[in-house]
């Protein structure tokens, strides 16, 4: 079986820990200093079911209510993560103003999505609970992860579920896909 692509774009309000992340997912690295990011475009190779899958991470710079998330990354995207810090409120909040201009560009009711609450070893500092997060994700139809991209607790759980949801979306089971029943 030849190799699939897969455009995935994590989005999220500034220092939540997007870069963080996926240098942890892709390198295998984690470091302590902050460096906003403007843009940057990873890549690394997953294995799902017997299929290998090139996984393309675009980095974003941080989102906030006054920065439009760009129309561009609905083009060709097969998948969002979608991360918060566990440590903001705001940042959990801007999660869901960044999924519905995903929607709105998309003009889909739906897109793959992954809710992640990232830095969950600042748990003495939070201020977003997993059940929250839980009850958001079951809204949206996705899953919902809580990372520490510090620690490297549940990051490639992160990508895997990503795959997961991408493949679900592009190939739906038999049953998800409608079928009629005339009696």
């Amino acid at each position: 079986m030849s190799q699939k692509v897969r455009k995935i774009v994590v989005l999220g309000s500034r220092s939540v820990g997007k870069s963080t992340l996926i240098n942890q997912f892709v390198n295998e690295f984690y470091a302590d200093a902050y460096y906003p990011t403007i843009e940057n475009t990873y890549r690394k190779n997953i294995r799902y079911k017997g299929q290998d899958f090139e996984c393309e991470i675009l980095d974003t710079a941080g989102q906030d209510e006054f920065t439009p998330v760009n129309a561009k990354y609905a083009v060709g995207v097969q998948g969002y993560i979608l991360v918060y810090s566990i440590a903001s409120r705001s940042s959990f909040e801007m999660t869901k103003i960044v999924r519905d201009k995903i929607l709105s560009f998309t003009g889909s009711g739906y897109v793959p999505v992954v809710l992640v609450g990232n830095k969950s070893d600042l748990h003495s500092q939070r201020e977003v609970t997993a059940e929250e997060a839980a009850d958001l994700a079951r809204s949206w139809n996705c899953e919902a992860v809580e990372s520490s991209a510090k620690n490297n607790d549940n990051i490639a759980k992160i990508f895997d579920k990503m795959i997961i949801a991408i493949e679900h979306s592009l190939n739906p089971p038999a049953e998800a896909r409608g079928s009629c029943v005339i009696f």
